[in-house]
């Protein structure tokens, strides 16, 4: 017999690892974020931008840092995973 879990066994939720990832990304977060939008104020007036322009540039600054957001997660799951079979 094989000590493997069976693929149709129900998957339980690791809650520490949950908690840390989740606790990672708000703190992370806050820094992209954060960065995000005073980078692009500071550009805007660096770059003798309107406020139209400043909003345009914090937008696409904004996409960035949901993309870094995105794939830190994603990475993150892959240290510490949110499942596993039981």
């Amino acid at each position: 017999m094989s000590s493997q879990p069976s693929p149709t066994a129900p998957r339980q939720i690791i809650w520490p690892s949950v908690i840390t990832v989740i606790s990672a990304a708000i703190l992370i977060g806050a820094e992209v974020f954060g960065a995000a939008f005073a980078g692009g104020w500071a550009l805007a007036i660096l770059l003798g931008l309107d406020d139209t322009g400043a909003h345009i540039l914090q937008a696409v600054l904004f996409a960035v840092g949901v993309f870094v957001m995105a794939a830190f997660i994603r990475a993150a799951q892959r240290v510490e995973p949110f499942t596993r079979r039981a």
